[in-house]
Parts: structure tokens; C-alpha cells; sequence
């Protein structure tokens, strides 16, 4: 290997907020010797790759094995940090990209791809999300409504916050898209009396969330069903619907299908709650520096992430009237760290419980990327490269009269007082 490209390198390393250790594929280290990260190069192709600052492509040589990891992955994360050129938030903005990102998009969200996508994720294992998510296994962004709260206490207030903001009451038919582990779906049955229906494409949550309620005896109240947005049943419409982390799978091509369907599934007057991840940058693309392929191969296939001002126009276009947004980007990366520490103190059960539905070889590559994953995107958020906004909107009934204020044409109050009342639940 060239001694000025050692010589740089090393010089690189100098520069790292962590100390970094190098193993080179001849047996030479670089590096202090009591490094808190290490890795060890069976190869010298991927040398450059660190040298040039591909984190996301690098990350993809320790999947594969042909990079061997040791040290924290907070430490990781900022030794990441460190490596970057500059911030990875794509900025392609020629007009050829765009059209050719558009026709990827519109053929990788068939319903038959989205099943296949969404599988490649949540169906894993149910018992290998069990050792780091919260007893409920929500997958979604916590709400830290105070900053001395668990993650279970906190994913219980995103669940309570999110009900606030619908203003659930008894009676009314919500729908929950993409309901996950039926954690916000049972919530909203057991705390807010609703009738509630969720859908999902996983076959695991599905299971689970069918024997939840039949343990928790709300047979007749709540209804999960294996089933594509776009085949839901128009005729029976919903007072209330919430989205929770599931519109990052729909794609760019598909966002006006998407909040059209769910235009025609709500009542007029109705509210909707859209959580989800979004985009820094206001030209769709992906994360640099290898990031988004990273994410893409190994952990969600097909999902796109859109600026929030985008995804506004769009249920505009719907016919949906925003009228409130907040933004949680620094919760999510709390939340992540708190997923990232918990799967990092398991690491040993992770490995048996990927190995007992996988190969050795397979169960390795899943653990490296969710480790990769979890504690790179909880860095991600934390830089403000992507971030998490909850939209509620409106369908409006046309109707001036409707609502605590004329032409609010809705059940919504316009303004936020209901939101911060004391309690949990119906009687408060």
C-alpha cells in the first residue's frame, strides 16, 4: 500500500472526536493502541472507502463480514461523524434525476413489492424486536413529554399524545394504517372507547395483534386485518385515522393515491394524523455517502423520504386541510439511542434468537446492519438530516356551522388547549 495514503490516513485519524485503531490486511496497525473503536481490513479496497468518507458503504463491508467492528456504537457513530466530508443530505437536483427517481419510485410500490418490501423488515423475528423495543413494541417515534421518562413511559405518552390530538371519543370508528404490534390501536381502544381497525402487511404483527385481542377480550371493538391501504373498502368511512410511520413506505409516485385514499376513507368533518419520517432536504433524493443504499439493501427496500413542505402540498392536493404540525426530530434520536442501548446489552440473545429462524452466516449480517442502523439513524436525527413530523388534518364538511367556531367545518377546536389537559383517556 502507498505510504502517502498511510501517511494521510493517519493524519485523518489524528483529526477523530474518538480515537480510532486500524488493523491493516499485512498485520500493520495505525492508530492508538488503546483505541475504543478498532477494525480490522481483510482487504485494501475498503480503506479508501473510509479514506473518502463512504460511512454507508463502509458500514456495508462490516455486514458482510469483510470489515470486523469492535467498540460502542455511540463511540461508532461519532467516529462516523468525524469521517463525513460534509453533511449527507443529497442535493441532485437535475431535472433527469427527478424523472428517473419518480419511475423507480412508481415501480417499487406495486401492493405485491409493498407485501414483499415490508415483510423483508417486520417479519424478521417478533422475538428479536421484542429484546429492544418497550413491552408494547412500538416502532415508532417516543414522546419524552418529560425528559426523565422511560422509553416505555414515553412511548405510552406518543401513544396518549396522538389520541389528544385526534380527539378520540367512544364510539367513533378509527382506523389505524399500518398498525404495527397494535400498539396504538389497542390504546386508543382500551383508554378512548373507540371501535377500532388497524392494517398491516406483516404477517408477524398481524398474529400477534389478533391473539392481543383476544387475550384483552375486545372481540367486536377492534379489528386488525392483513391488508393493503389501497384495498381497504371505501364505503364504510371513518370518523378518525392515523398513520404512524407507515408513509415511508408508500413512495414519492404513490403520495397522491396514498392521502386520496385516505380522503375517501374519512368522514367529512373527521381528523387525520400523518407521524412520520421526514427528508431534510426539499428535493427528493437520499442520504450521501452511501447512507440511503445502505438502508435501502439491508433494512427497509423501497422506502422514500420526502420533505415535510412535499408531503403538505400533497394532502393539499387531497383535499386535506392541515391544521397542525410538530415537529419530534430530537425525540426520535433519543428514541433510537434508547433502541441502540438496549439491543447493544443484548447482543448475545439477539444472535441466538436471529439464529434459531436464520443461518450463522445470515443472523450475523442482520445483528451488524441493525446495530449500523439503529445507532446511525438515532446520529442522523440528531444532526437534523432527517427529521419526524406529525401533520393533523382535516376533511372538511363544507359545512360553516360545523365545529365551536363558524366555518371551522370540522370537529377541530383551532387552537391547542385540548391537547394539554391533565389525564389520560375519556374522563379527562
Amino acid at each position: 500500500m502507498d505510504t502517502h495514503f498511510l501517511r494521510k490516513l493517519e493524519a485523518q485519524l489524528a483529526q477523530l472526536p474518538v480515537p480510532l485503531a486500524l488493523r491493516l490486511p499485512g498485520g500493520q496497525q495505525l492508530g492508538p493502541p488503546a483505541a475504543k473503536v478498532r477494525l480490522s481490513f481483510h482487504d485494501w479496497t475498503p480503506l479508501a472507502t473510509l479514506a473518502a468518507g463512504q460511512v454507508g458503504r463502509l458500514a456495508e463491508e462490516i455486514v458482510e463480514n469483510r470489515v470486523v467492528l469492535e467498540g460502542r456504537m455511540r463511540d461508532v457513530m461519532a467516529i462516523a461523524q468525524g469521517l463525513l466530508p460534509g453533511a449527507p443530505v443529497n442535493s441532485d437536483t437535475h431535472w433527469w434525476t427527478q424523472v428517473m427517481r419518480r419511475a423507480k419510485s412508481l415501480a417499487s410500490h406495486t401492493p405485491h413489492k409493498d407485501a414483499q418490501q415490508v415483510q423483508f423488515h417486520y417479519d424478521v423475528s417478533d422475538d428479536f424486536y421484542a429484546l429492544w423495543l418497550d413491552g408494547r413494541r412500538v416502532y415508532s417515534c417516543a414522546y419524552f413529554r418529560d425528559p426523565a421518562m422511560s422509553l416505555a413511559q414515553a412511548q405510552e405518552a406518543k401513544l396518549d399524545h396522538i389520541c389528544r390530538k385526534l380527539m378520540l371519543k367512544p364510539g367513533e370508528k378509527f382506523l389505524d394504517v399500518g398498525a404495527g404490534w397494535g400498539g396504538l390501536l389497542l390504546w386508543a381502544a382500551e383508554h378512548y372507547g373507540v371501535t377500532a381497525t388497524g392494517i398491516t402487511l406483516s404477517k408477524n404483527q398481524h398474529a400477534h395483534v389478533q391473539r392481543l385481542i383476544r387475550e384483552k377480550g375486545l372481540e367486536g371493538r377492534v379489528r386488525m386485518e392483513l391488508r393493503d391501504y389501497r384495498e381497504l373498502d371505501e364505503s364504510a368511512a371513518f370518523d378518525k385515522i392515523a398513520s404512524v410511520g407507515m408513509f415511508e413506505h408508500v413512495g414519492q409516485a404513490n403520495m397522491q393515491a396514498y392521502f386520496g385514499k385516505i380522503f375517501r376513507l374519512l368522514k367529512p368533518g373527521g381528523l387525520v394524523m400523518n407521524h412520520g419520517i421526514t427528508a431534510a432536504n426539499i428535493v427528493p433524493g437520499e442520504l450521501g455517502a452511501g447512507m440511503g443504499e445502505f438502508i435501502g439493501k439491508y433494512i427497509f427496500p423501497g422506502g422514500e423520504l420526502l420533505h415535510v413542505s412535499h408531503v403538505l402540498r400533497e394532502m393539499a392536493i387531497a383535499g386535506l386541510e392541515m391544521v397542525d404540525v410538530e415537529n419530534l426530530r430530537p425525540h426520535y434520536a433519543r428514541t433510537l439511542w434508547a433502541w441502540s442501548d438496549n439491543l447493544e446489552e443484548r447482543l448475545d440473545q439477539a444472535a441466538q434468537v436471529l439464529s434459531s429462524t436464520s443461518s450463522p452466516d445470515n443472523a450475523g449480517r442482520i445483528l451488524r446492519a441493525y446495530r449500523l442502523y439503529l445507532a446511525g439513524c438515532a446520529m442522523c436525527f440528531e444532526q437534523g438530516w432527517i427529521s419526524l413530523h406529525q401533520i393533523l388534518a382535516t376533511r372538511p364538511d363544507g359545512q360553516l356551522q360545523t365545529g365551536s367556531l363558524n366555518g371551522a367545518q370540522s370537529t377541530y377546536p383551532f387552537n391547542r388547549e385540548y391537547m394539554c389537559a391533565n389525564g389520560t383517556g375519556t374522563g379527562h
